[in-house]
């Protein structure tokens, strides 16, 4: 199946379809009973393809919930630092880019001496539509 640039998996193809389907972030493990009938039966299965959608950049990996999402952003790669407000009442996860994010970030490692290959932001807290309920 190809997606945008990428010629995926067959497994890759069922993963990425079950996050784009999602409204909530999910674990492999909730991947893996969602794709069963589709078949796929192992874990190693779903680790594998969410592996290369991430390598893609066209999944991410949420660090503080052990969860996925599918991109939101078509050429992410291109969209600067990535960064996640993640409702800690409903769950909703809204991705976006800034700029001057990565470019602080950026500035921080130069003057460390640090050198990333990942970079995770997460806001969590409560949305507009939880906060207002509050």
């Amino acid at each position: 199946m190809t997606e945008g640039r990428r010629t995926l998996t067959k497994n890759e193809a069922l993963v990425f379809g079950a996050l784009r389907k999602s409204d909530q972030p999910m674990s492999a493990y909730a991947l893996l009973d969602n794709l069963r009938d589709d078949g796929l039966r192992a874990p190693v299965q779903v680790y594998r393809a969410l592996d290369r959608l991430v390598e893609f950049g066209m999944a991410h990996r949420l660090e503080s919930l052990n969860a996925f999402v599918a991109c939101n952003h078509p050429d992410c790669d291109d969209a600067g630092q990535t960064a996640f407000a993640i409702c800690d009442s409903c769950g909703k996860v809204t991705e976006f880019s800034d700029p001057a994010l990565e470019t602080r970030l950026a500035d921080w490692a130069n003057r460390a001496s640090f050198v990333p290959n990942r970079t995770t932001v997460e806001l969590r807290g409560h949305c507009a539509d939880c906060s207002d309920r509050r």
